[in-house]
């Protein structure tokens, strides 16, 4: 036939469907270019078998002839797969936000075991090339230097201490920052690193006692362990109801709010406060002074340690109180001592203290009797209980109902104490600067009320002649007190409160 290309021709199948025959094509359609990158392109549409002839990724020495290492390097290159796939999604969900997410926890290989994985990440810990770490100062052999010649370097080189003090400020405490130095050749000489050395020891005992300060003394509007079980005890006995809160703080104690209970021998008064005297000795460092050389209580403060000293602040003041108060003066009245704490009776009502006179405003009738009410207590204080408050201002005296009521004479003294007359007149100077200024024209001068207080008549022109005799006649009391021999007077002669029985005793 000379023509390929024939009709087809529909020839009737005997099963009833029609059969149709494929027109046949010519040599130059099949020859063509166009036809050939037709079928390429549909040819490269179906994925490529992989080769089965390529091995796996395995090690050259792997063996290859036990079925559970076949198996095991399988599920190893699974997992390198899966990794691979889990960083492409971490890389997608995260994209360009400057916060990312990671799916580390996801992964099968662990990071040291996938040389390729986490390449963006560094654990200085598994990493042997650590840039915080120090590097290691040169050592010397035994023979103390190393090289000939001009080149000998000795173990007291200045370089080489340098590194070395350098390397050995890793030992000092953690609390000390001494810095990393990352790329940093750092040399200290003897001198800087014994300093150094010297201020983090002195640190260290430093944050020491502070820390067992805090511990084992009263802070402001805060107590001790030690100091809160003896508040709780006095409560369980039944000599308090309850501790309502901090009223005052001073120098030397904190004041608190109590409800009264009840005592067998007693009356207790429905309102009370507890001074706790601080433990602290940095408070009031000069409080020493004023016991010392009283010779109520000389011969005991010799043989007592600075805390214990504490306990016989609070006696002191017990004591005077007692005094001040068989004498009739207007003061708190001592319900019980413990230690360190004192009960005494609250001047005020209803949770609310009595105002000072510093702080309240009296019109001039009431300021003037307040005056006179002052002048005879000071007369009746030195007279009739033998004391000088050495502490008394507007801030150490209380209105209440009218009347002026006396506090804080832990530090008062009786007037044989080698300062005693100057604490007098340091008291007459404040009680005759107050009321002059409060406009009491009736206000005597300092050198009168002292005069007036003392009974003495001391003349002088000028303020340093009128101490000049105060001080002469001081003297002349010690010489004379010293002669006579006098001792401490009997502790319980002043009709002083009970003391608080408790079983254990602590320093």
């Amino acid at each position: 036939m000379d023509q390929v290309g024939i009709a087809a021709k529909e020839t009737k199948s005997p099963w009833g469907a029609p059969k149709q025959v494929v027109a046949a094509c010519s040599l130059a359609d099949v020859m063509s270019e166009q036809l050939a990158k037709q079928l390429d392109e549909e040819c490269k549409v179906f994925p490529t078998c992989p080769d089965v002839s390529e091995p796996l990724f395995v090690g050259e020495d792997a063996d290859t002839s036990s079925d559970l290492m076949l198996a095991q390097m399988l599920q190893m290159e699974f997992d390198r797969e899966f990794d691979t796939q889990l960083r492409r999604e971490e890389k997608k969900f995260n994209g360009d936000s400057k916060v990312s997410i990671s799916f580390e926890n996801y992964r099968k290989v662990h990071p040291f075991a996938d040389s390729d994985s986490s390449e963006d990440e560094v654990d200085w810990q598994d990493t042997r090339h650590d840039p915080y770490q120090a590097d290691k100062p040169t050592t010397t052999p035994r023979k103390g230097f190393v090289g000939k010649g001009k080149n000998i370097t000795t173990k007291h080189d200045e370089v080489v201490c340098g590194r070395k003090n350098t390397a050995r400020m890793e030992n000092f405490a953690p609390e000390f920052q001494v810095g990393d130095g990352i790329g940093m050749d750092l040399k200290l000489s003897n001198q800087v690193y014994n300093a150094l050395k010297q201020h983090c020891y002195t640190e260290q005992r430093r944050s020491a006692r502070v820390h067992e300060k805090k511990e084992h003394s009263t802070a402001e509007q805060a107590v001790d362990p030690k100091t809160r079980l003896l508040m709780y005890k006095m409560v369980n006995a039944g000599i308090l109801e309850n501790i309502n809160g901090c009223i005052s703080t001073g120098k030397e104690s904190v004041v608190f709010h109590a409800d009264g209970g009840s005592l067998e021998d007693k009356a207790v008064p429905g309102e009370c406060v507890l001074k706790v005297f601080k433990t602290t000795l940095n408070e009031f460092k000069n409080r020493d002074k004023y016991i010392k050389d009283d010779y109520r209580f000389k011969d005991r403060f010799s043989k007592l340690n600075p805390r214990k000293v504490i306990r016989m602040w609070a006696e002191k003041e017990m004591h005077n109180l007692a005094r001040m108060k068989k004498a009739g003066i207007l003061c708190p009245e001592v319900v019980v001592l413990k230690k360190h704490i004192l009960v005494m009776s609250f001047i005020g009502q209803d949770h609310v203290p009595a105002p000072k006179l510093k702080e309240i405003k009296l019109g001039s009738e009431d300021m003037k009797g307040a005056y006179y009410q002052v002048l005879h207590m000071m007369q009746q204080l030195y007279q009739e209980c033998n004391l000088v408050h050495a502490d008394l201002s507007e801030y150490n005296m209380l209105w209440h109902e009218g009347k002026v009521w006396v506090i804080d004479v832990s530090q008062s003294v009786e007037p044989t104490h080698p300062h005693g007359l100057e604490f007098l007149f340091r008291d007459c100077r404040n009680v005759s600067t107050f009321f002059q200024k409060a406009g009491v024209a009736d206000a005597m001068n300092v050198h009168d009320l002292f005069n007036a207080v003392s009974g003495l008549q001391i003349n002088a022109d000028n303020e340093a002649e009128f101490i000049a005799q105060i001080e002469a006649l001081e003297k002349m009391n010690e010489d004379h007190v010293q002669k006579s021999g006098r001792k401490a007077v009997a502790m319980m002669t002043d009709g002083g409160p009970p003391l608080f029985d408790d079983d254990d005793d602590d320093d």
